[in-house]
């Protein structure tokens, strides 16, 4: 079973960037479709960005397009999303997620991935 571990949460200033990493356990990380979600405190889980596993097309939440990109190395089975004019709003945990059974275009829909890893969080604070 696949196991993912994410990375490089922290705090940061409003308007900083960071970058968040997704390593995946199996070295089949292009059999996946990738997707990113965060949980702000009190609120409901939501996607931020996903790409797909065929053709690596990417798809990105309205809140952040512009802002946050999403990519993939395969050679070190690691999925990144580069987080850039952070809002002090895009702080709580940030999950990767991963499912083998997504064809086409990525989607972000939780019920879609099947395999979740622990988060990491991400502080957006002065």
């Amino acid at each position: 079973q696949v196991q993912l571990v994410e990375s490089g949460g922290g705090l940061v200033q409003p308007g900083g960037s960071l970058r968040l990493s997704c390593a995946l356990s199996e070295w089949t990380l292009n059999y996946y479709a990738i997707g990113w979600f965060r949980q702000a405190p009190g609120k409901e889980r939501e996607g931020v960005s996903c790409i797909s596993k065929i053709d690596n097309s990417t798809y990105y939440s309205d809140s952040v397009r512009g802002r946050f990109t999403i990519f993939r190395d395969n050679d070190k089975n690691i999925v990144y999303l580069q987080m850039n004019s952070l809002r002090p709003e895009e702080t709580g945990d940030y999950y990767c997620a991963a499912e083998p059974r997504l064809f086409g275009t990525c989607v972000l829909t939780e019920r879609k991935y099947n395999y979740w890893g622990q988060g990491t969080h991400v502080t957006v604070s002065s």
